[in-house]
């Protein structure tokens, strides 16, 4: 391990997740005189950042974009001036970011998180499984470069009028392991102490807690921090829907080593470029596709269509190959949207440079 590595200065960043490759990258700012943080929240142009000598309240000062995925998120690495007003200088490269397709529905997407390991996607026992929204969220998951995890909540409240809460509650685990092979799935509950430990067992390095409102995600932090840190807040009983308790993201040390991300409740999922995470999801389907006799089969009356054959032979459901249709379709509409929005900001700065350069002739010819 490097000598930078162990100083002083930052000995306190590593249970935030400060490693030697991202000292070893920072060399060039510490030599500016600049000092390593991570950004726990953003609000309004300053954040709440941690530093080898503790927290910061820090100014935004990073060169304004249009694009909000390059602005700084909870979970960042900066270069931080440190002085009577800190100011974030510059961020690190990431490796590994949660993104959806902003909630305004433009052609940018939203950073969630950024350098996350595990992604939590909390789950509600107390409601009927979503198959189409979990598929949305494994798919963001895994596109992010980080491992999802999925964690049915609230098994206290499960209920099965024709058998008991145990076997509804393996239904849904059945359930939620064939939507997502590759992913563990675990069953706990926050009430009764159920799995918390083999869930913090399994959670290394930096995680973050993805749902919907209701899904217990704020308890299952507070279950894992040992603390009532986070707010929670009641469901509607009705739909097992909840209000915005969490009302941004932020990030908290782990007793036990590494740090937590809660996020606000997800009602909107939609995809921002999430082709590899598609790819993943229904791995299945990607696999049948290759066997079908034409290579641009689309899967719906070409004879040799392996994809329709496991349909036929119940070996895949139509609501999987359904739900995998209109997620790419969702997704390649984002991809045009961007491509086309790059296009529009790469031909404005090229008017912007030649307008700069018409008014720099135009000066120097009066000037002659």
């Amino acid at each position: 391990m490097s000598d930078h590595f162990t100083r002083p200065s930052d000995a306190g960043l590593s249970r935030y997740g400060w490693t030697e490759s991202l000292d070893h990258a920072f060399a060039e700012h510490r030599d500016a005189g600049l000092v390593p943080a991570r950004i726990a929240r953003v609000d309004r142009g300053l954040c709440d950042a941690i530093t080898g000598s503790g927290p910061v309240r820090a100014a935004l000062a990073v060169p304004h974009t249009s694009d909000p995925i390059l602005m700084p998120c909870t979970g960042d690495w900066a270069a931080l001036r440190p002085g009577r007003e800190p100011r974030l200088v510059t961020l690190l490269p990431r490796h590994s970011t949660i993104v959806r397709s902003s909630a305004s529905r433009t052609s940018h997407g939203q950073v969630l998180a950024a350098n996350v390991d595990t992604v939590v996607i909390a789950v509600s026992l107390a409601a009927p499984l979503d198959p189409a929204r979990l598929e949305r969220l494994l798919a963001i998951a895994w596109d992010s470069g980080a491992q999802p995890l999925i964690v049915l909540t609230k098994a206290d409240l499960a209920t099965d009028a024709a058998t008991d809460a145990a076997t509804d509650a393996d239904a849904v685990h059945a359930e939620a392991s064939e939507l997502a092979p590759g992913v563990d799935v675990l069953v706990t509950s926050v009430t009764t102490g159920q799995n918390v430990d083999v869930l913090t067992a399994l959670l290394s390095g930096t995680t973050v807690l993805l749902g919907s409102s209701g899904a217990g995600k704020s308890s299952l932090g507070n279950a894992l921090l040992g603390d009532e840190r986070l707010a929670t807040g009641e469901v509607r009983a009705q739909d097992g829907k909840g209000r915005h308790t969490t009302v941004r993201r932020e990030l908290v040390p782990l007793p036990g080593g590494g740090v937590l991300i809660d996020t606000p409740g997800l009602r909107g999922i939609s995809l921002y470029d999430a082709a590899d995470g598609l790819e993943q999801v229904f791995a299945e389907i990607e696999d049948l596709a290759e066997q079908c006799r034409f290579g641009d089969c689309a899967h719906g009356t070409e004879p040799g269509c392996a994809v329709q054959a496991a349909i036929q032979a119940g070996e895949l459901a139509e609501r999987r190959l359904a739900s995998y249709r209109k997620l790419l379709r969702e997704n390649a509409w984002a991809a045009a949207r961007t491509d086309a929005r790059v296009r529009g900001e790469r031909t404005e700065h090229q008017k912007a440079i030649t307008r700069h350069l018409r008014a720099t002739y135009r000066f120097r010819d009066r000037q002659s």
